[in-house]
């Protein structure tokens, strides 16, 4: 009896964002348990199908429906396949989804995926749709890291859950729940038994890392965010840490002086602003101002004069006018951005910015987001040229693509970098020149 053979074949698709990857992982490890799984890179041979889907871009569920239509295909030629749905989109439809694809056997939530297998189970014994999306639990964490042997150097690890802050144009409240964080010492157990497999730059997810807290039931006293990060440090494998994302309402002087004392702590920070008008960021209900966030900035560069800031904008928010762009234009010069995630407006129905008035064209929306995207390129452009001839630290993680001869890592300010070396490097931290750069965030070193 072969008994790969007899293993149920499943293929995941993710969309959407890091906690979306995550996810799916997560999924991975929680099938692989069962031991009566086998994970395939084609849908035709499946005997299992699960989506995990992300619903922050528009038209994310006309998205849905076009790949359910592909599957759709694959149901008719063996109608013993199972088609589970899971994700953002899943939370915020559900129902929904079944009644334009009938063919479909589950619909589970972001928090309900510790229950996959029993739901996979019950969709061969029960034809019926099987739904699953109002677990509020973080018990999915408990599947999480897989244990394998596999060497690896760069881990994600999610410290909470959800979001509070109910910014106007954001879905995220709604389908991923109001913020729960983890338990301190579980983050910890995790990221330890991941130094095991070789792990040596852990970053840490969430919708709002730094919104991260534990509450003590015997002395009362809070762990937070910047508690996790000196808890961290203290690992003496981690060499890195990075996060993703934070918000600049909860960005305190205490996670800002962190900086000072957690050389593990990145020259690179990703906190989104959005919009650089006030205007703007009120219509957002982002609950801060650009001078609030340009004080964080500046305290940030006070400690670490080096650090690099990305960014995530929305161009063509409802009532933004040609002087709030440029107002945009005019922060991100000042700030300095080196690199960032930036969007044209997406409707998202449900929220409180879907109601308000939008009167620019979407022709005017591609041209500002062509003209910001072009001036942040040219920025992050002038970072890197900086960066030739310096000397970088980088963490050696694999083999190049494109260039078997070559190997590539990743810089402290997170760029890609190429150079020719010794595979026994891989997985280890190395001294670098910069000697080459081009205006595709290429770089290219050589061992000092």
């Amino acid at each position: 009896m072969n008994k790969k053979k007899d293993k149920k074949k499943i293929y995941i698709k993710t969309w959407g964002c890091q906690m979306n990857e995550h996810d799916s992982s997560i999924i991975k490890n929680i099938l692989y348990k069962e031991k009566k799984f086998t994970f395939v890179n084609q849908p035709e041979i499946s005997d299992i199908l699960i989506l995990n889907t992300c619903s922050i871009r528009e038209k994310a569920q006309e998205k849905l429906f076009h790949q359910l239509g592909r599957w759709k295909k694959f149901k008719k030629k063996n109608s013993n396949i199972i088609i589970a749905i899971g994700g953002c989109v899943a939370t915020q439809e559900g129902e929904n989804i079944y009644k334009r694809a009938k063919f479909i056997n589950i619909i589970f939530g972001t928090q309900s995926l510790h229950k996959l297998p029993q739901l996979i189970y019950q969709a061969y014994i029960n034809k019926n749709l099987i739904i699953d999306i109002k677990e509020k639990s973080l018990k999915k964490f408990d599947y999480s890291p897989l244990k394998q042997t596999k060497k690896k150097f760069t881990s994600f690890v999610t410290i909470m859950e959800g979001c509070n802050k109910y910014c106007s144009f954001c879905i995220v409240p709604y389908t991923r729940g109001k913020e729960i964080s983890r338990n301190n010492k579980e983050i910890i157990l995790e990221i330890k038994k991941l130094t095991e497999i070789g792990v040596k730059e852990i970053i840490l997810l969430g919708q709002n890392v730094n919104s991260y807290h534990i509450n003590n039931k015997f002395n009362k006293k809070k762990y937070n965010f910047s508690d996790l990060l000196y808890s961290i440090s203290e690992i003496p494998e981690i060499n890195r840490i990075r996060y993703i994302t934070s918000h600049p309402m909860d960005f305190s002087d205490d996670i800002i002086e962190s900086y000072k004392y957690i050389p593990q702590l990145t020259n690179f920070l990703h906190l989104p602003v959005q919009s650089g008008s006030n205007k703007i960021l009120r219509l957002m209900k982002r609950g801060y101002t650009i001078e609030v966030y340009e004080n964080i900035i500046n305290k940030l560069k006070h400690i670490r004069p080096k650090i690099s800031i990305s960014s995530d904008f929305i161009i063509g928010f409802p009532g933004e006018t040609q002087e709030d762009f440029e107002k945009t234009l005019n922060f991100v010069s000042k700030i300095n951005f080196d690199t960032s995630y930036s969007f044209i407006y997406s409707k998202r129905p449900g929220t409180r910015a879907s109601k308000l008035e939008d009167n620019t064209s979407i022709e005017e929306k591609k041209n500002r987001l062509y003209i910001l995207q072009k001036k942040i390129n040219q920025q992050s452009f002038q970072w890197r040229r900086r960066m030739l001839g310096t000397t970088q630290e980088v963490l050696v993680e694999g083999i190049a693509k494109n260039n078997i001869q070559e190997l590539y890592g990743r810089t402290e300010n997170n760029r890609i970098i190429h150079f020719e070396g010794n595979p026994k490097h891989i997985g280890t931290f190395i001294q670098l020149k910069v000697i080459d750069i081009n205006y595709n965030s290429y770089l290219k070193g050589i061992i000092k």
